[in-house]
């Protein structure tokens, strides 16, 4: 075994000689040297390994803000790393340099799970974000980084699509302190012509995140012009999220750029995003918010009883903080679902690349 790989744990043999891998509805069936989808999950043996285990494509502190997660610790800042790979194949992906490359050079930074929890701790990050590409990919080495994380009183956060099968979701989710899910469309025909998923899994994620763990999470979902901005595909979705998840989950309306494959298709008019966002409000949700566009109302966290604005922010930086001590509206006392400590963070809009090799133990 090459000194990057380490054993998977969701996989069983076939009847035919052929290992299944068991982490996501892929369900690759592999022969020897063969890999995944995802391209970092391999035979090798009689057995699966992840080939990128402590190896990142780079690591930055970012406002918790961008990943987006608006309700979970405001302000605060969180380091944030990805791999290579991925186990979906949607064409307008924003990250396919990382996520679709099949070239391991691109991984320029070895870190441990330690050192990972260790460079988090040193520079005051409240959280460590398996991102940039899917982490449900790298699930081993995201949830061995999380117990070293939780060891010094960092917590983790996934940034994910949620496409993974149940025995993995429950391991994962068990390290996981947040989670923004890509909630990428809600049609079966979208998932499948452009991400080349399915839709179902993602909604069982969603569902089990809301019901059966103490997760906190909020969903995105990036609105590209024909294809998945329409009313009536809004106004379904948001009506699937009353009814199952409840109002209180944030949703994030993000706004397209033309990118990979998708290069024809123009970016996402303002104007979609807040249609998008009065649907959902409509519908019952409390929290939706726009992002990759500059909109105040739509970076602000509202009551949801009395509509007075709590967390005012621009882009990623923090104006206006209300809540009080234990997280409610100072004008009516409701409470506001989230995550919050007294005070917010001032991080603000700050990007900080770091190299990890620098840090020392």
């Amino acid at each position: 075994m090459t000194e990057s790989c380490h054993p998977g744990k969701y996989w069983h043999r076939l009847n035919d000689g052929r290992i299944q891998c068991d982490l996501c509805p892929r369900d690759c069936k592999l022969n020897e040297g063969q890999r995944g989808a995802c391209f970092v999950r391999m035979r090798e043996g009689d057995q699966i390994v992840l080939t990128t285990y402590g190896r990142s494509s780079g690591f930055c502190i970012d406002p918790i803000e961008k990943k987006p997660l608006n309700q979970f610790y405001p302000g605060s800042s969180v380091l944030s790393f990805g791999t290579a790979g991925c186990n979906l194949a949607c064409k307008f992906c924003q990250n396919w340099d990382i996520s679709k490359s099949r070239d391991m050079d691109k991984l320029m930074d070895q870190a441990s799970p330690e050192t990972i929890a260790i460079a988090a701790e040193q520079n005051g990050c409240k959280s460590v974000a398996f991102t940039y590409n899917d982490p449900v990919i790298f699930a081993e080495y995201a949830m061995d980084t999380a117990d070293a994380c939780h060891a010094r009183g960092i917590k983790t956060v996934a940034v994910t699509a949620g496409y993974m099968h149940d025995q993995a979701r429950r391991d994962f989710y068990g390290k996981m302190d947040a989670a923004n899910v890509d909630l990428k469309a809600f049609t079966e025909d979208f998932y499948f012509k452009l991400t080349g998923s399915q839709l179902q899994p993602v909604l069982d994620t969603l569902v089990y995140l809301r019901h059966e763990t103490d997760v906190w999470f909020e969903m995105t979902t990036l609105l590209i012009p024909g294809k998945n901005d329409s009313d009536a595909e809004i106004s379904a979705m948001c009506e699937w999220i009353m009814r199952h998840l409840g109002p209180d989950v944030p949703l994030h309306f993000s706004a397209f750029h033309p990118d990979y494959k998708m290069a024809d298709i123009p970016q996402t008019p303002a104007s979609t995003l807040i249609r998008a966002r009065e649907i959902a409000l409509r519908a019952g949700l409390h929290y939706v918010y726009t992002g990759n566009m500059h909109h105040a109302e739509g970076d602000t966290t509202f009551c949801p009883n009395c509509h007075a604005s709590l967390i005012v922010r621009d882009w990623y930086q923090i104006h206006e903080y209300r809540l009080t001590v234990d997280g409610r509206c100072p004008d009516c006392n409701s409470p506001i679902a989230g995550r919050f400590d007294v005070q917010p963070g001032n991080f603000g809009r700050q990007r900080i690349p770091i190299a990890i090799h620098r840090i020392q133990a």
